[in-house]
């Protein structure tokens, strides 16, 4: 009888594609729940009810997840544990918002960057899997994971600039610029994610996309080894 190859209890794939799905909807159930425009995401914390319990949850199930995930070398391991405390950091420390006192002054704010600057990070070693990958669909997701990376760290450099300026986009016209810039992380974080977790037909070729309901991936059947991400 010819070897089939099993999945892990705990399927990388997945994990991504939990992961993508969470970042990718937590501005917007945030916002929504709150019950008004926010200034910022982390101002959910604030606004109590559902908004909070989502921010709160979300963040530790990230954390989870990425405590969870090892990726396929030391580099991602280390990452991934990073982003997770990070994570837990900006879940534990509000922020100022509304003038409220911060448990430890600067801890949210320094969390969220590293969260970010990892998660651009993230994206980078994923373009550069795609890369060496043959087909049209992996330059597709190389491309997408420039751009995620790009998203993440422009967004962090327009925050950083407004912070430092003392809010000098805000005030100029833009008052949810942070919301908006953390959006944009999120979903470039999200979008990166799920691309990754290579379960999307249009950017999958058949013979490596992840088929969630099934113990073998299509590739792993063929070959008999666990496929390579993303």
């Amino acid at each position: 009888m010819a070897h089939r190859f099993k999945l892990y209890e705990i399927d990388r794939q997945t994990l991504k594609l939990i992961v993508g799905v969470i970042a990718l909807s937590l501005p917007w159930l945030t916002n929504y729940f709150a019950g008004g425009q926010l200034d910022s995401i982390s101002a959910s914390y604030h606004a109590g009810g559902w908004a909070r319990d989502i921010l709160v949850g979300f963040l530790f199930a990230i954390c989870a997840f990425l405590l969870a995930y090892n990726g396929e070398g030391t580099l991602e391991m280390v990452m991934s544990k990073v982003a997770a405390l990070a994570a837990l950091g900006v879940a534990m420390f509000p922020c100022e918002c509304g003038g409220r006192d911060q448990i430890i002054r600067g801890v949210h704010g320094a969390s969220a960057a590293v969260m970010f600057l990892v998660l651009a990070g993230f994206c980078l070693v994923f373009y550069g899997r795609a890369k060496a990958k043959p087909g049209p669909q992996a330059r597709v997701r190389g491309g997408i994971y420039l751009a995620c990376a790009a998203a993440i760290l422009g967004s962090i450099a327009v925050i950083g600039y407004d912070q430092l300026t003392g809010g000098s986009l805000r005030n100029d016209g833009v008052p949810t610029l942070v919301f908006r810039g953390e959006a944009v992380g999120l979903v470039a974080f999200g979008v990166s994610w799920l691309v990754a977790s290579r379960v999307l037909p249009l950017l999958t070729a058949d013979h490596e996309r992840v088929r969630l309901l099934s113990h073998e991936s299509a590739d792993a059947a063929a070959a008999g080894t666990r496929p390579a991400t993303p």
